[in-house]
């Protein structure tokens, strides 16, 4: 909306700057952070008069989590909306509407977010730590991927690249034509995205830190793609449309920032399944419009990690009927193991750190 003010370049000095997505892109993230900020203790005072209280997990499971987490017992979740809002309300107002990459991760993040804030309601209700069956969620995200899939190859402008397949470290396309395997990929990305980011929400700011990192790695990552002199140089596939993604990125940062302010230890709200559900695959679908799908493994390692940690669980216990992890996600292992709270949260944000550079140098190793 504001990216229209470049109109009036010719007859104000200075309105030329709205024509810039790094300007924009810093817009988007500073009124993210102030919309959080301004109205996260009305968001969170609404949701405790709402009874919309956190079930712990762990009472019938790990009698040693129940008491480590018991304190937390009354903390309003559902505080994803908070984010979801701030993001929307952002990007609105400081990317091009008339860019369809930026009403696909932001309708994708609303649709998922719906899905997630259903999964918190029937926990609440219930105060039970289990809300919506797995497969239903399931059936729900292969539904978005099969929807983004049809978008894609039905649109002459990306649908050639869409089903290109890159490699970090490789500079042309290792798969020039995926195919009908465009869709199973797409579902991968979108499902194992929205999971994993799910899966690592269990400490007060976990989530949230390590969200706000791989959002800034794919801000640049966008711009890159988006930037055809930049794409260019460093031999990334140039996408017209990806670079106001940079806008909605630099709005989930701020939007982190802020909803950090009241997620940090100890947590006066927590995002739940809303915001985890939806945080994760407007990643994941953010990553697919700048053709960076693969990428997200490394950038987003932290999620990975903690995704892998509950496969190699189930199939220990199934396998070999012992648990591999005291406990997974493995936030939860280092947690039983003696870690502080604290010191698992700030580590594995650092981790996260780590990982993002770690994606981000690959755009020159190829």
């Amino acid at each position: 909306m504001m990216y229209y003010l470049h109109q009036l370049s010719g007859q104000f000095i200075g309105f030329n700057v709205f024509l810039y997505v790094t300007f924009r892109a810093i817009a988007a993230a500073v009124t993210a952070f102030l919309i959080t900020l301004i109205f996260g203790n009305f968001v969170i005072a609404k949701l405790r008069a709402l009874k919309a209280e956190q079930p712990i997990r762990g009472a019938s499971e790990v009698h040693r989590l129940a008491e480590l987490q018991g304190v937390k017992q009354g903390t309003p979740t559902m505080g994803g909306v908070l984010v979801i809002g701030a993001v929307v309300i952002s990007s609105i107002l400081w990317a091009r509407l008339d860019n369809k990459f930026v009403w696909l991760a932001l309708c994708s993040m609303v649709y998922l977010g719906g899905l997630g804030f259903a999964d918190d309601y029937l926990k609440v209700t219930k105060k039970k730590s289990e809300g919506i069956h797995g497969r239903v969620k399931l059936l729900f995200q292969i539904t978005l991927a099969a929807v983004i899939t049809g978008l894609f190859l039905t649109d002459p402008l990306i649908e050639v690249q869409a089903r290109t397949l890159y490699v970090p470290f490789v500079k042309s396309p290792v798969i020039a034509n995926m195919s009908w395997f465009t869709f199973f990929f797409f579902v991968l990305v979108i499902v194992g995205t929205s999971n994993a980011v799910n899966l690592t929400d269990g400490l007060d700011g976990l989530a949230t830190g390590c969200t706000i990192t791989v959002a800034f790695a794919y801000a640049l990552l966008c711009y890159a793609a988006g930037n055809f002199r930049v794409a260019e140089y460093l031999q990334v596939p140039f996408y017209p449309f990806a670079g106001e993604l940079t806008v909605v990125c630099a709005a989930l940062i701020g939007a982190g920032l802020g909803f950090l302010w009241f997620n940090c230890y100890p947590a006066k709200v927590f995002m739940g399944d809303t915001g985890s559900l939806a945080i994760g695959g407007m990643l994941g679908v953010v990553a697919i419009c700048c053709k960076q799908e693969l990428l997200l493994v490394v950038v987003g390692g932290v999620f990975v990690i903690e995704a892998v940690s509950v496969i190699l669980q189930v199939l220990s216990f199934k396998l070999t009927g012992k648990r591999f992890f005291v406990m997974s996600p493995l936030h939860h292992h280092f947690e039983l193991t003696g870690w502080k709270e604290t010191t698992v949260i700030v580590r594995f944000w650092i981790l996260s750190i780590i990982f993002a550079l770690l994606g981000l140098a690959t755009l020159k190793l190829r």
